[in-house]
C-alpha cells in the first residue's frame, strides 16, 4: 500500500517539472525577440509602388508669318468720264408773302375804387378806453362786395389798443355801405382803406 502512494507522489513531481520548464522556455522565448518576429510576420510586408512622372505637354507649333506686303498695288484705272448737261437758268420759286392777323384784345377798363354813399357812422367809443384815457387812428383794410356791403374786415394798422381796434372793425362790418368798385359798368369786389381816428374830445 505504501509503494502505490510513493510511485504516484513521483509521477506528479515529474509532471509539475514539465509544467514548469515549459513556462521557463515560453518566457525566454519573449524576452529573446521570438515575439517581435511573430509580430513582424503578422504585418506583412510593406507594399510600394513607383508613381510615373505626368507628361510634359507638346510643344505649341510656332504661327505661321506674316504675309509680305512688299508686293506692289495693282495699277490705279480711272473712272470713265459721264457728261451731264445741267440748265443756267435756276428753277422758278413762288413767295408768298404772307401777313399774319394779329388780334389785338383790348385792354380791360379801369376798376374805380369804393365810394361812400353817405357818411358812415363813427364807431362808438369803448367806455373802458374812454375811462383809462386810450386814443388814436386805427387804419381799416376793407373788402367792399359787390352790393356794397362789407365783405371782409382787416387790421391794416393799429391804433396800439385792442378795444379801439375792434371797434372801428365792428362798426365797419356791421353799419358801413359803399358804392361797390365799377370795371365798366359792372360792379366788382375790391379793397379799400379806411382810417377811423378816435379822440377823447370827441362827444
Amino acid at each position: 500500500m505504501s509503494y502505490a502512494a510513493s510511485r504516484s507522489s513521483g509521477s506528479r513531481l515529474i509532471g509539475l517539472g514539465i509544467v514548469v520548464v515549459l513556462h521557463v522556455g515560453v518566457l525566454y522565448a519573449l524576452q529573446s525577440g521570438l515575439a517581435k518576429s511573430v509580430v513582424e510576420v503578422i504585418r506583412g510586408p510593406i507594399e510600394t509602388k513607383i508613381i510615373e512622372e505626368a507628361p510634359q505637354p507638346k510643344e505649341e507649333t510656332p504661327p505661321p508669318p506674316p504675309p509680305d506686303f512688299d508686293q506692289p498695288p495693282p495699277p490705279f484705272v480711272p473712272p470713265p468720264e459721264v457728261a451731264i448737261n445741267l440748265s443756267s437758268e435756276p428753277a422758278p420759286t413762288a413767295i408768298t408773302n404772307v401777313q399774319a392777323e394779329v388780334k389785338t384784345t383790348p385792354p380791360p377798363p379801369s376798376i374805380t375804387p369804393p365810394q361812400s354813399t353817405k357818411r358812415n357812422s363813427q364807431p362808438e367809443y369803448p367806455p373802458t378806453s374812454r375811462r383809462l384815457g386810450e386814443e388814436g387812428t386805427v387804419v381799416l383794410l376793407l373788402y367792399i362786395l359787390e352790393n356794397g356791403r362789407v365783405g371782409d374786415v382787416k387790421i391794416d394798422k393799429s391804433s396800439g389798443f385792442q378795444r379801439l381796434d375792434d371797434a372801428a372793425a365792428r362798426e365797419a362790418r356791421r353799419n358801413w355801405r359803399f358804392k361797390p368798385a365799377m370795371q365798366g359798368d359792372k360792379p366788382v369786389g375790391a379793397w379799400t382803406r379806411i382810417a377811423v381816428t378816435f379822440r377823447l374830445t370827441d362827444g
